[in-house]
């Protein structure tokens, strides 16, 4: 593929609700611009951004994978993205690296909440916007049913540029309302024709709008349309560039992918209204501080680029897709990563095309390329010239929101399980894997139930370990409730040097969460070098609690008395004594403690009454309710911990994947009675299955 300029470069996200027609749009589109000579088919498993073994299996995206179209002397490099929510972290790298957003909806479902949430991604990182209305040829489509839906959500800056011919529920071609050309479709190609009479009056009641937002773009075409003069041809184009630039218009586009209509216009529109790389600033930070830099994305600044994903596979290894920001990036590059403060050397740079790769000679500024082997580069790295090292704005992915236990399904798989998660997190940083020295389990964290399921799938084709899933345990605590005086004799004579360790120790409630442990002994009843092992055999002791054995958590211990043996004394007898002391703490009234998390849940106000039930059926207590951006309101609760493990999954079903939360430990509370009993019945279950 040859080098495009930065102002013949275009990158566009594909966003929407899952199954909108993303990857099938990507697909049509490379095939009309002969990148591909078959038309592949997501149902059929063979389409080019759907390569992994994983999307094939499940008929969806789960990766975003870059499709670059050659169109006209510009290059659009297409970036296809998963419509479901566990992949978010997918659209956020995507929506890193492009300029344009353009958000899919189905003609038949209309604005879903998979629009919303690309609405809102898109905004976040303020990049342009426009709608794709697809699967015009399916029955009960209704694109201006949609058009409704999406000014009503979006605001009258979302305009149609095109509309659709249906005639007898068939979809016969597409009228362009700015070019005031018809698309006709006729022996499966497309031709251009003039609007067909029936739809003349349509494409001058859809075009009055656009005037309108055309006029608002600028105070002297403000001037002409209240005069009533009309606008030539270059002051509308002009004026949609700068609408479009500045997000006071939002266009809506149409076609079926199915039926490669629509292709062509739209790739003309995104050439010719939509912003290149060019139009942007480079804001970044001088590496190691938080002095600012602006960087002009031109081939002529020092070169700086970042790494938004990062890809294995099997036979090249990992590898680096970078946006370049400024400057070039070639081949035998030696380049500076400003996190590690180390070089890497660019080694035969490449375009990827779904999986497929073709060697390029080098990528300027607005382009995206991709690099394999280099060895100590993550996602979200900054590359850059050594001359000049800066740090890019990184992508901000969002926090695990579930976590599952992952227990091997054969003997001795621990290590490859630890190692093949390692490797999948390379490519993905939206999920977390954490070895819990409390409960000995593996935790694996992410997005949602599928993200895990995924991710453990993964785990068996490329790396061979099999794993099944369960819920994470609790990690309790226990503690007593009033003050006890025990004793603990441990003696032991079976001929020859025999053991003696004798103590009475006073427990009662403590202040701290760790073991509070002094001594008050009169006469020398227990000598001196002795007290150490005595607060030592306690030590050990607390790690298992007497009720269920959970860590005894704010105790204190006092050693009050004893007796000792000139002969058979030792540490390991006193340590023994204070054991035997400790067990009787079954009589101190031992209670269970449940770990307690705040919670905020960011919710659209219309959910408040369910949430707030929920949160009531889970124990948890309202906290207070603030609103928020967007007619959102965020609920701060206090909920035990045992009742959020499959919270993510519960909300959102409850808000159609609208909302979200976070969570943090914040103490530990006394267990209801009749709740903990059956924690302790389950917990001496286990022990003596161990």
């Amino acid at each position: 593929m040859k080098t495009y300029t930065t102002t013949n470069i275009r990158n566009i996200v594909l966003m929407g609700h899952g199954g909108s027609g993303k990857t099938t749009l990507a697909e049509a589109m490379l095939f009309l611009t002969k990148g591909i000579d078959r038309f592949g088919n997501v149902n059929d498993g063979n389409t080019t951004c759907d390569f992994d073994s994983e999307e094939i299996k499940r008929k969806f995206s789960i990766n975003t994978a870059i499709a670059p179209v050659e169109w006209k002397n510009h290059k659009l490099n297409i970036l296809d993205t998963p419509g479901y929510f566990d992949f978010a972290g997918e659209v956020k790298c995507a929506c890193r690296a492009a300029e344009i957003g353009l958000i899919l909806l189905s003609a038949k479902n209309g604005v879903e909440v998979g629009v919303e949430k690309s609405w809102e991604y898109a905004n976040e990182v303020n990049i342009s916007r426009a709608f794709f209305i697809s699967k015009l040829e399916e029955e009960n489509a209704d694109f201006f049913k949609v058009c409704e839906e999406l000014r009503d959500k979006f605001g009258n800056s979302v305009v149609p540029f095109q509309f659709p011919m249906i005639e007898d529920g068939q979809l016969k071609g597409i009228v362009d309302v700015i070019t005031k050309k018809a698309y006709l479709l006729q022996n499966k190609s497309v031709i251009e024709a003039e609007i067909p009479s029936q739809y003349v009056d349509k494409a001058e009641e859809l075009r009055e709008p656009l005037i309108e937002a055309v006029a608002e773009t600028d105070e002297e075409l403000m001037e002409k349309f209240f005069e009533g003069e009309l606008f030539t041809d270059e002051e509308i184009v002009k004026g949609l560039i700068h609408g479009i630039e500045q997000d006071s218009i939002f266009p809506i586009f149409c076609g079926s992918s199915m039926m490669h209509v629509g292709m062509d216009t739209l790739m003309d529109a995104l050439v010719a209204y939509f912003p290149s790389p060019e139009k942007y600033k480079i804001h970044a930070v001088k590496a190691g501080t938080s002095d600012e830099v602006v960087l002009n994305p031109s081939a002529d600044e020092k070169f700086s680029g970042l790494v938004f994903k990062t890809m294995v596979d099997a036979f090249v290894g990992k590898i680096s897709l970078v946006k370049v920001c400024s400057g070039e990036l070639k081949s035998d590059m030696t380049v500076y990563n400003s996190r590690i403060s180390d070089t890497e050397k660019i080694s035969n740079p490449f375009v990827l095309r779904g999986k497929k790769q073709e060697q390029c000679e080098k990528a300027i500024a607005g382009d995206i390329i991709a690099v394999a082997k280099l060895s100590d580069t993550q996602t979200n790295d900054t590359l850059c010239s050594q001359l000049n090292p800066v740090e890019l704005k990184k992508v901000v992915f969002p926090e695990a929101s579930i976590s599952l236990a992952v227990e091997p399904l054969a003997k001795g798989d621990e290590d490859k399980i630890g190692s093949g998660l390692n490797k999948l997190r390379d490519e993905d940083p939206t999920f977390r894997v954490e070895n819990n020295s409390e409960t000995k389990q593996l935790l694996v964290s992410g997005l949602g139930e599928q993200h895990i399921d995924v991710i453990t799938s993964k785990l068996k084709s490329k790396y061979g370990v099999s794993v099944k899933l369960t819920d994470p345990k609790i990690p309790y605590r226990e503690t007593i409730k009033k003050q006890l005086e025990s004793e603990g004799k441990h003696k032991k004579q079976s001929g020859g040097h025999g053991q003696y360790g004798h103590v009475k120790i006073v427990f009662e409630p403590g202040e701290t969460e760790d073991l509070v442990f002094e001594e008050k002994i009169f006469g020398g009843s227990v000598p001196k070098n002795y007290i150490p092992a005595v607060e030592k055999g306690l030590r050990e002791c607390v790690v298992k609690g007497v009720l269920a054995g959970y860590p005894m958590v704010k105790l204190k211990a006092t050693l009050i008395d004893g007796s000792y043996h000139d002969v058979d004394s030792s540490e390991m007898a006193f340590k023994i004594a204070a054991s035997l002391a400790y067990k009787k703490l079954i009589d101190a009234t031992p209670v269970l403690l449940e770990p307690i998390v705040s919670c905020e849940v960011l919710i659209p106000d219309s959910y408040m009454g369910d949430i707030i039930g929920d949160m009531n059926k889970r124990r948890g207590r309202i906290l207070g309710m603030n609103p928020a951006e967007n007619g959102y309101q965020k609920v701060l609760a206090e909920v035990p911990h045992a009742e959020m493990f499959k919270y993510a999954t519960d909300l959102r079903s409850m808000t159609q994947g609208r909302g979200s939360f976070t969570m943090k430990l914040e103490r530990y509370e006394e267990m209801p009675s009749n709740l903990a009993e059956k924690v302790v019945a389950a917990a001496k279950r286990e022990a003596e299955e161990e």
